[in-house]
């Protein structure tokens, strides 16, 4: 019979997962696929049949509903490397093989016949939505980024995941604004010397940890057409800013609040999800019990 053992953030903090892991404990000639993320570590084993709960929680798993983020899409893959890097290194049962293969299948199927996965449930992801929205052409947008932070950075690398050609990163510091665009391959320049580089962007993206106000008025032209996001707190720009005619301006409020409005969607959808799961782990007992019967007759 196949088993499992597991330690995930729903059950056990970061510290006693930590534990669970330096002292997990299978003698090494028991193939078994090792299940290791930030939020669980898990290790299944054995053939023969699969009790409908192992299935039933690996198919979740995969599915982005036992995940800190419901419906999160990075799960998928890091199941898919560890059953790989399982199987290059064991010689794992044909139970083991088809519970993975077909959860993996079962993820793909959920994120496909649902909305699970749909909708930025992050700042950085919320910004590109809003780019998105706004119908910004990324590959010819001049792109202005205010801060050295990991949000600004995760924001770099959607940018250019998308196209973005043309980014400028200032920083109160320089050789920080300059060591962060090294490694993206942009354009560094200090905070107060921002006015040229205004003048010429498109789209103005901007998270310092200023006690006061960056862009005001004077640094934004009536004429010059601008989308604005101030992800800061207190806030960067100036608010009378988001009244000229030709600049459309998001706050971290709006960011939040699409954010949350995803979050509630993906709920919504999980009795959705748990249907496709529980239809499929049905079909995988009732095919893989009849296997392992075939099998144990043999």
């Amino acid at each position: 019979m196949v088993k499992y053992i597991s330690s995930s953030q729903k059950t056990s903090s970061l510290a006693e997962r930590e534990q669970f892991f330096r002292t997990l404990q299978l003698p090494k000639d028991t193939p078994h696929v090792l299940l290791q993320t930030c939020d669980r570590v898990e290790v299944y084993w054995g053939e023969g049949s699969v009790p409908e709960a192992i299935a039933q929680h690996l198919f979740s798993v995969v599915s982005g509903l036992e995940s800190s983020l419901i419906g999160e899409g990075a799960i998928q893959g890091q199941v898919k490397n560890c059953y790989q890097d399982s199987s290059s290194k064991h010689a794992l049962s044909s139970s083991l093989h088809r519970l993975f293969q077909t959860a993996l299948s079962v993820g793909k199927r959920v994120r496909t016949e649902s909305a699970i996965s749909q909708g930025a449930v992050s700042h950085s992801q919320a910004v590109i939505e809003c780019l998105v929205q706004e119908k910004v052409q990324l590959k010819n947008a001049l792109i202005t980024l205010l801060g050295v932070n990991k949000l600004n950075e995760d924001i770099i690398k959607f940018l250019q995941s998308k196209g973005a050609y043309s980014i400028f990163l200032g920083n109160r510091y320089f050789e920080k604004a300059q060591e962060q665009a090294a490694k993206y391959g942009c354009k560094a320049f200090q905070l107060d010397q921002m006015q040229p580089f205004l003048d010429y962007t498109d789209v103005l993206i901007t998270a310092t940890s200023a006690p006061h106000l960056i862009v005001r008025p004077e640094h934004i032209s009536p004429n010059q057409k601008i989308l604005i996001l101030d992800l800061a707190f207190p806030r960067d720009v100036d608010e009378s800013i988001g009244l000229l005619p030709n600049v459309t301006l998001y706050n971290l409020e709006d960011i939040k609040d699409r954010v949350n409005q995803n979050k509630e969607a993906r709920m919504k959808e999980v009795d959705v999800a748990l249907q496709i799961i529980d239809e499929e782990v049905e079909k995988f007992c009732t095919k893989n019990n009849k296997v392992s019967t075939t099998a144990f007759r043999n």
